[in-house]
């Protein structure tokens, strides 16, 4: 009989011991999964106001240009668009700029790219055109403040 004490007295011993390090496992993974998550940014430094912004954009060396939608049967006149780094136009869904309701608008029809020295057009290929001031784009041109880019039926005025 002492020899099976002492065989349920290590089981018992064993499912301690199991136990302890199932406990022990589980603290180190929680452990490990929280610990980033005190060391983040509180909130209010992450929502800043638009002076705030743009002071940061100008301090970082990126300047944000925009256009403003004249007329389009795909976006509300009047609406802006900000552009800081390049943004494709037409009516695919990959592009930033998704003039679906324009039929005369191909799939990648242009893009708008943002860089150092002011703001470039190109035409990417497109079916009927991409159009500044009425003059057809042949290759990358730079845009200027009051120019007005005419991708299918949309007309997009340079703002800055």
């Amino acid at each position: 009989m002492s020899d099976a004490v002492t065989v349920d007295e290590a089981l018992l011993g064993l499912k301690v011991a199991f136990l302890a390090l199932l406990y022990l496992f589980v603290w180190i993974v929680v452990r490990s999964a929280t610990r980033g998550l005190s060391a983040g940014a509180p909130q209010e430094s992450i929502v800043i106001g638009a002076a705030d912004a743009a002071a940061l954009r100008a301090a970082a060396g990126i300047t944000l240009r925009r256009v403003v939608v004249l007329d389009s049967p795909a976006l509300e006149p009047g609406t802006a668009i900000e552009l800081s780094s390049t943004a494709r136009v037409g009516r695919g869904a990959e592009n930033t700029i998704r003039l679906d309701a324009d039929t005369t608008v191909s799939g990648r029809h242009a893009t708008i790219d943002s860089r150092s020295d002011g703001l470039w057009v190109e035409d990417a290929g497109s079916t009927n055109g991409t159009f500044v001031n009425g003059a057809r784009v042949t290759s990358a041109r730079l845009l200027q403040p009051g120019d007005v880019i005419r991708i299918g039926h949309t007309d997009l005025l340079v703002e800055a």
